[in-house]
């Protein structure tokens, strides 16, 4: 029987043709069939999703998620948990109003097991509220004021008894003293990650003559951890040495693993001003903190609401802000819906208000700037600038820029950059904080310096930034790195550039001495052989004409003369560097090599090495 084959031209068109069967030709097979069974794939409900579904709470999310809170490795930890602590002592006792006497011992249980013990002279921590600060996450009184300070977030101290448990499975031990009369309580404590919540393991009473805390006041804080301890860049030496020049107020102890102890005296015998805490500006809110601000006032009309829970806005401004957004300042809150919150918003964004307060913010002042870095800082030029107060997204800020040059600083490597917000330094992320991207935008070759292209100045220099605000934008919840806001790093070059100036300024000084004093030694080197052949040639007086000439020397080269008074300040330069007090010059230390072995590294000596000299050698053109 023929069987018949479909196939299709090349124009569409399926034709049929026929083709004969034969015996010889083998049957088509039929696909054998699987033996293997299908998987039968589950298929989930609404009401099984729904039974899966449950809230975690912060405290398990960043258990999870530690590097987040800069707990991305041992050694990093280490340094993380001593800087929370170390920040909160520094803020209690310059709240307390005492001067900061802060003791820090790490102490080594093992190859990665530490014991880290933070005691301070603050005024001590009430009983009641042990527990909640240091067992719970999210949990302070520095979140919801306006106002500058070291810690924002209520998270570090938590979450560093937090990493302890976990890898140690240890406790944090608390001991605090409020007052003299009253005892000590050590509290002993775990934080449940899964509630967010502290579980109190034991709580005892030291008797009332506590040696422990010397002033009669103070909280002593113990983590134990897992850690790495490593000297160098990054490490909690050099966190301490940059803390102690922001904070030369403060006298710092510190044990190492190695059980050696390093003092870090303080350097000024009184306190930085109080922070006074500011209301929000009405600029640096959005639409939505609006709404939510009507929602919980206490105020019952508007013109009350926008005087009494904002900055900087009176009953003259405040009429202004309701008609402009077609109410009144009796216009009732509970009146206001979403498109009349809409207006409201509009409105306050046309109006103009003046800039915050600045009592909120306390820079740290030249004169402070300037002793920290000549404690720490082996070098010949010292130099400072403030900026005036600025605001960003409604929030004030302040930048400080301060400047060491020369001395026993390295001179073929890279500037170090210094970076502080609110006296705290950062050390991690440089390349993504708005102070490092100042530096290496700033054009330093105006100035003297040698810079390669996009990158910080090369040579014996420290640059120091500070930003100081009621709310720092840092990029995460680790405080690492300063946000790239356009206000702040425009503010940072400013001051960078006010520095740079005053440098280039002593640079170029130093430069004409030099000239000047080899201008001198020329003369010198030959005034006596002049003196001897006039006096041979037409019989003057040699001593006499002499004098004369060293005189006439002297006052072509008085620049040479230069001299430095007991503060480092130039006598009689006759420039700016003389009037300016953000300026210190310390002469000794111009040509000093070899330098302690401190942050910033210890200058290598030069060698010395014969200058070879090429002899000239003339070749004789051929003439034609």
């Amino acid at each position: 029987m023929p069987v018949y084959i479909a196939f299709f031209t090349r124009h569409g068109r399926h034709q049929m043709t026929p083709q004969l069967s034969t015996p010889d030709m083998p049957k088509a097979k039929k696909p054998k069939q699987s033996t293997r069974s299908k998987k039968t794939r589950t298929v989930a409900t609404a009401e099984t999703m729904a039974a899966d579904q449950r809230d975690i709470s912060v405290s398990e999310f960043f258990a999870k998620n530690r590097h987040l809170l800069g707990f991305d490795n041992p050694r990093k930890a280490m340094l993380t948990a001593i800087k929370e602590a170390v920040d909160n002592a520094l803020d209690a006792t310059e709240e307390g109003g005492f001067l900061p006497s802060i003791h820090i011992h790490v102490m080594q249980l093992s190859e990665t097991r530490f014991r880290l013990t933070i005691r301070d002279n603050g005024p001590g921590i009430v009983r009641d509220q042990i527990e909640n600060i240091f067992g719970k996450l999210l949990y302070g009184s520095k979140f919801h004021r306006l106002k500058m300070s070291r810690g924002q977030q209520g998270i570090g101290i938590s979450a560093a008894g937090m990493y302890g448990l976990m890898t140690t499975g240890k406790p944090v031990v608390i001991i605090s003293k409020t007052k003299k009369t009253k005892p000590a309580h050590e509290v002993v404590l775990k934080m449940e990650t899964t509630k967010n919540r502290p579980t109190v393991i034991s709580d005892h009473e030291h008797p009332v003559d506590d040696k422990l805390f010397a002033d009669g006041h103070g909280t002593q804080v113990s983590i134990e951890l897992e850690g790495k301890y490593q000297k160098g860049r990054q490490s909690i030496d050099e966190y301490l040495e940059q803390t102690a020049i922001a904070n030369p107020h403060a006298s710092i102890t510190y044990v190492t693993p190695s059980n050696e102890t390093i003092e870090f005296p303080r350097a000024i015998e009184e306190l930085p001003d109080e922070p006074k805490e500011i209301k929000p500006h009405p600029k640096g809110i959005e639409l939505g903190t609006l709404i939510q601000m009507l929602e919980r006032t206490e105020s019952r009309q508007l013109g009350g609401f926008l005087q009494k829970d904002f900055c900087r806005v009176g009953a003259t401004k405040a009429r202004e802000i309701s008609k402009s957004a077609g109410m009144t300042g009796q216009t009732w809150i509970k009146t206001i819906g979403h498109n009349e919150a809409e207006q409201l918003y509009e409105s306050i964004q046309k109006t103009r208000i003046i800039a915050p307060s600045t009592d909120c913010l306390v820079p740290m002042g030249s004169k402070a700037l300037l002793a920290g870095l000549l404690k720490e800082v082996k070098a010949e030029f010292f130099a400072a600038s403030t900026r005036p107060p600025s605001v960003y997204r409604g929030n004030p800020f302040q930048i400080e820029v301060a400047i060491a040059y020369g001395g026993g600083l390295g001179r073929d490597d890279s500037a170090k950059v210094l970076r502080f917000a609110n006296r705290v330094p950062l050390l991690y992320s440089q390349s993504s904080c708005s102070s490092f991207k100042a530096v290496a935008e700033t054009s330093w070759k105006n100035y003297g310096l040698t810079q390669p292209r996009n990158s910080i100045p090369s040579g014996p220099l420290v640059v120091l930034v500070h930003m100081v605000s009621v709310w720092v934008p840092f990029t995460s919840e680790s405080k690492e790195a300063i946000a790239d806001y356009d206000e702040i790093r425009k503010e940072m070059k400013l001051a960078l550039q006010d520095c740079g100036r005053k440098l280039g300024t002593y640079l170029r000084r130093r430069k004409r001495m030099a000239r000047e004093s080899e201008r001198r030694s020329v003369f010198e080197r030959y005034i006596g052989e002049i003196s001897r052949c006039c006096n041979a040639i037409t019989g003057t007086d040699t001593d006499k004409l002499y004098k004369a000439l060293m005189k006439q020397a002297k006052q072509r080269t008085d620049k040479a003369d230069a001299q430095l008074d007991d503060e480092g300040q130039i006598v009689d330069d006759g420039g700016r560097l003389g009037l300016d007090d953000d300026v210190v010059i310390i002469e000794d230390h111009q040509d000093q090599e070899g330098g302690d072995d401190t942050l910033f590294g210890k200058s290598k000596p030069k060698k010395k090495t014969k200058r070879k000299t090429k002899k000239k050698t003339t070749r004789k053109r051929k003439t034609k």
